[in-house]
């Protein structure tokens, strides 16, 4: 893998304030806004990895774990884990911060997959991505099962 990146090269962070007019009735954000937020700093981590252009091929799995609640700030974390021709599997982490308290919690986990194209939209080849911690390592060898499940997700339209 002598041509691969670290995938420490497309990690992004972003730091957000959770707004009251980002909230539903119970304080906590709106779910259509994480995902704004995931698809974004994903899209950043890609291009990161691929020095081009990306568009959003899918969010593979989103799972909330908790909420986050006005006044906290979330903390958004991106890498690429995985890559095929011109496709990048991404992953995001989603903190909820009380700055006031300093308590910390996971709200958020999701699989992205961003696709590399050209200026006319035409997909373009990516370098190869190798892990370096034991985090993106585990997460570098269970790619291959999730890109098995993507598959077979759209073999059943």
């Amino acid at each position: 893998m002598e041509d691969a990146h670290p995938m420490e090269r497309s990690k992004t962070i972003q730091t957000r304030l959770v707004l009251p007019p980002d909230t539903n009735h119970l304080q906590t954000i709106f779910g259509g806004k994480v995902l704004a937020y995931i698809d974004e700093i994903g899209a950043l981590a890609a291009m990161k990895h691929s020095n081009s252009v990306v568009v959003s091929a899918s969010i593979d799995s989103v799972d909330f774990l908790s909420a986050a609640k006005a006044g906290d700030a979330l903390e958004l974390e991106a890498f690429v884990t995985s890559t095929g021709r011109s496709s990048m599997e991404v992953f995001v982490k989603v903190y909820a911060n009380n700055l006031l308290t300093g308590d910390k919690q996971l709200t958020t986990e999701s699989f992205l997959t961003m696709v590399a194209v050209d200026t006319e939209g035409n997909p373009i080849s990516v370098p190869k991505v190798k892990p370096g911690t034991e985090e993106e390592q585990r997460l570098f060898d269970t790619a291959p099962a999730r890109k098995e499940h993507r598959k077979h997700r759209k073999s059943i339209r």
